[in-house]
């Protein structure tokens, strides 16, 4: 009897530790459970990617609102600022205040300014042709934050298909080789709870960001619309003045 026992533990004690680390996990993963992992992975590297974009373009947009505005509020005339900026505005502020000024100089060329009913239906022309490019702008800004969203909120259920398809594998093997001691449960179970982890580290700081940025761009297109209203206020006294 005491034989068999030292022999067992020496046996057991030969036996090699089993290896957890993540590229043997990923290698000894099923088919199905490696394919979630890499599509989690690129998943994770393409957010991270979107938000440092976003992050930089953010600074830099509200930078030039910022000089666009000492420009605007620094007792120049209109014109001079438009001819300055051109035809190729470089931020969308400068995009809304061009649109704004190339319709009023095209109502001022064809002589329909001066009455009350022609400065009514320029004015709302001007502040339709704003909000457009207001939509237009941060529609563009924007862009690629649904997939933030989109991943924030399903990686962790793909991730969880991976661990549950790498579970019914790992039983699977266990009907097969007729053994449930830890050892043969253990790597399967790794393997699977994997695929959750990669999930959740795609999820996590995919809805942070996205949380963060929604906030910030809000901000932003309040700053825009904020900057619509004030200058079509501008025009609009300067179109009283006219009649």
């Amino acid at each position: 009897m005491e034989g068999s026992v030292i022999d067992a533990v020496t046996l057991g004690g030969s036996v090699g530790a089993p290896d957890f680390s993540m590229m043997t996990l990923f290698l000894r993963a099923d088919w199905v459970v490696k394919s979630v992992i890499i599509m989690l992975l690129l998943a994770s590297v393409w957010c991270w990617a979107i938000i440092f974009e976003k992050i930089t373009s953010l600074k830099k947009l509200n930078s030039q609102a910022k000089d666009f505005e000492k420009s605007f509020w620094s007792g120049q005339s209109l014109d001079t600022i438009y001819d300055s900026i051109g035809n190729q505005p470089k931020d969308p502020m400068g995009a809304v205040f061009v649109s704004a000024m190339r319709e009023w100089r095209r109502a001022a060329e064809k002589g329909h300014m001066g009455s009350s009913i022609a400065n009514t239906s320029l004015n709302e022309r001007i502040e339709r042709v704003m909000h457009i490019t207001v939509a237009r702008e941060m529609e563009r800004v924007e862009r690629y934050m649904t997939f933030l969203a989109s991943t924030g909120s399903t990686a962790p259920f793909v991730g969880l298909f991976g661990t549950v398809w790498g579970i019914m594998n790992s039983f699977q093997s266990i009907a097969v080789s007729k053994n449930t001691s830890l050892a043969v449960v253990a790597p399967g179970i790794a393997e699977a709870l994997f695929a959750t982890a990669l999930g959740l580290l795609a999820a996590i700081p995919a809805v942070l960001a996205y949380n963060k940025l929604s906030r910030d761009l809000e901000r932003y297109t309040s700053r825009l619309d904020g900057f619509a209203v004030e200058f079509s206020a501008i025009l609009s006294r300067q179109m009283e003045e006219k009649v």
